[in-house]
């Protein structure tokens, strides 16, 4: 596959970082599903303040950088035995034409024996998008064979219209939504319909920010079998922790 012109001619990535891992739990079996990879600084700085530093110039570097560096922690600390997934955030607009851009995704993946069937892609809404460049990238990636999932679902720009379009294959539900929702009738409402919704559409959804048992209760009430959160395990700089199922007996 031949370059893009962000693999050409845009700026590197001069802020070192690495990434943190949170568990994603399927609440069936009590297995981890995925690891969130979580882009921090090596010097500790937060999530935050690398993205601070990242500007039209360098984030292709920034994006592709994330990219490998995952995987290559992934797969050299998780168990051989594991069959998490590793869930990487992507920038949309970092993506210039997919199939190019996803060359060192593939070679990364090839040289540290991680299985592509176990990659999946999520991205924000919170980052103002061409809805036909993301399908395009969307589209893209299920063709070869990545799982995708939309993130923050409820609190950005995308939302309902690029659900009627595309259908990823989970949709993670903002964590202001779960926050307090064992208190909230109007936001049970909203999650009922919204998890009835995403059912019919046979898109797997996943409830994000969960801290209390209270919420977690609820939600296993509703019908959620995917969590993530601070009541079961809090991101792991480099290291892939084990979620605290005793949260959720």
């Amino acid at each position: 596959m031949r370059a893009c012109a962000g693999c050409r001619d845009g700026a590197g990535f001069a802020t070192p970082f690495s990434m943190a891992f949170q568990p994603i739990v399927d609440l069936r079996d009590g297995d981890v599903f995925a690891y969130e990879a979580l882009v921090r600084g090596t010097d500790g700085a937060s999530a935050a303040d690398i993205l601070a530093t990242v500007t039209m110039e360098n984030r292709y570097a920034f994006d592709q950088g994330c990219r490998v560096k995952a995987l290559e922690l992934a797969a050299s600390g998780l168990p051989k035995q594991s069959k998490a997934k590793l869930s990487i955030n992507f920038m949309p607009n970092a993506v210039y034409e997919p199939r190019a851009c996803i060359r060192s995704t593939l070679e990364t993946a090839e040289r540290v024996g991680f299985p592509l069937d176990r990659i999946l892609f999520e991205f924000t809404e919170s980052e103002q998008i061409d809805t036909d460049h993301l399908l395009k990238i969307l589209t893209a990636y299920r063709a070869m064979g990545f799982k995708t999932a939309i993130d923050d679902f409820g609190a950005g720009y995308a939302g309902l219209t690029l659900l009627a379009k595309f259908q990823p294959d989970i949709v993670k539900l903002d964590m202001d939504l779960v926050r307090g929702i064992d208190q909230s009738r109007d936001k049970r409402i909203v999650l009922r319909h919204t998890l009835a919704m995403l059912r019919e559409f046979e898109i797997l959804p996943l409830c994000e920010g969960v801290e209390t048992s209270e919420e977690l209760a609820v939600l296993k009430d509703m019908g959620v079998h995917h969590i993530q959160g601070y009541l079961l395990a809090r991101p792991a700089f480099e290291r892939f922790e084990l979620p605290n199922m005793a949260a959720v007996a």
